[in-house]
């Protein structure tokens, strides 16, 4: 079959796709390339025709080998959110929207204009919610929200403590621990407010200024906290170790170096770890946890991040908005195709 005969096979979608062929030594050398291929999906995927997709931060750092498994050449990309155009009837011409933790990392992505998912991992986005705003709430929210799973959903008899509260993990966690009524408070490390949703008020602690964990021991009658999300990693440990109550949970989402912990402190505490790795995650798992997002999206508990104009790129400008999404920009930053 020669290219113009498959490009007119229906089961063959034409697709523009940003390539990375080789690892970047930074993000500032990270090099994109746009290329035109084309996509046969197998039984159960469908093709999504992308609208918009979410560019993350560990997009990046797979990009300069700080991802061991990250093969290339490929398209990277992990959230999305578009129109389905291939696939079993029932799903064609369904606006969803989806995440995962091996697309652009394992297999190629979403930063491009077409991709193929299974079927099981498509999640029907609201009518509530833009393409972009849809194509944001991916890996954040996934991450949050498989957090609170494993160590247990907060209450509102709970004090949860956010370690990082301004990052968009950290607000996808304020987010669902105030929608279940729990008293929230959220650590910044400079003379800030809290910048996210919630649906209740929010005590932040500045942790240039304050001693965390006496703070939290102050607001919490000695008691400590029930859960404490830690975003960050070593630079929090002690603090979070320091703040958690008496079968207190921490969630561990990230780390920058090891640390040591005083094991006599962590089982007289009865204290749980909850580490969470969500490149572990396959596009179907991913989706069921989006799904348990959606009764919240559709309350107004849960309220997607705002979408900055001048944080939407073309592909044309790929390579500014890996840069704004290594840590130069504090925006959700979405890639339009």
């Amino acid at each position: 079959m020669s290219k113009a005969e498959a490009y007119k096979n229906p089961e063959r979608f034409a697709t523009k796709a940003i390539r990375l062929n080789t690892k970047a030594s930074d993000a500032k050398s990270i090099a994109p390339a746009v290329e035109e291929r084309l996509l046969a999906p197998g039984p159960d995927e469908v093709v999504v025709e992308v609208k918009a997709a979410g560019v993350n931060r560990s997009d990046v750092k797979a990009a300069t080998g700080q991802m061991p498994y990250a093969v290339f050449p490929r398209t990277p990309g992990r959230d999305f959110a578009g129109v389905v155009v291939g696939g079993p009837p029932e799903w064609l011409g369904r606006e969803v929207f989806g995440s995962s933790g091996d697309l652009g990392i394992r297999r190629d992505g979403t930063h491009a204009s077409h991709v193929i998912v299974e079927a099981a991992a498509l999640v029907e986005k609201p009518a509530t919610l833009s393409m972009e705003e849809a194509a944001g709430i991916g890996v954040p929210f996934v991450t949050a929200l498989e957090g609170f799973r494993r160590a247990r959903m907060p209450t509102a008899r709970e004090t949860v403590l956010i370690l990082g509260v301004n990052g968009k993990v950290g607000q996808a966690a304020a987010q669902i621990a105030a929608s279940h009524g729990a008293n929230v408070i959220g650590v910044v490390r400079k003379d800030e407010g809290y910048e996210g949703h919630a649906s209740g008020p929010l005590e932040i602690i500045n942790s240039a200024t304050t001693d965390v964990a006496v703070r939290v021991r102050e607001l919490t009658d000695g008691k400590g906290a029930q859960i404490v999300f830690n975003t960050v990693g070593s630079p929090y440990f002690q603090a979070a170790h320091k703040s958690l109550a008496i079968e207190g949970r921490q969630i561990l989402i990230a780390t920058i170096e090891k640390v040591q912990f005083d094991i006599l402190e962590f089982y007289r505490g009865r204290h749980t770890y909850v580490g969470i790795d969500t490149l572990g995650f396959s596009s179907i798992a991913s989706a069921e946890v989006l799904k348990e997002a959606l009764p919240g999206f559709a309350s107004g508990h849960l309220k997607p991040y705002p979408i900055a104009a001048n944080a939407i790129y073309p592909f044309s400008d790929a390579r500014a908005a890996y840069l704004a999404a290594s840590g130069l920009s504090r925006d959700r930053v979405i890639l339009r195709p």
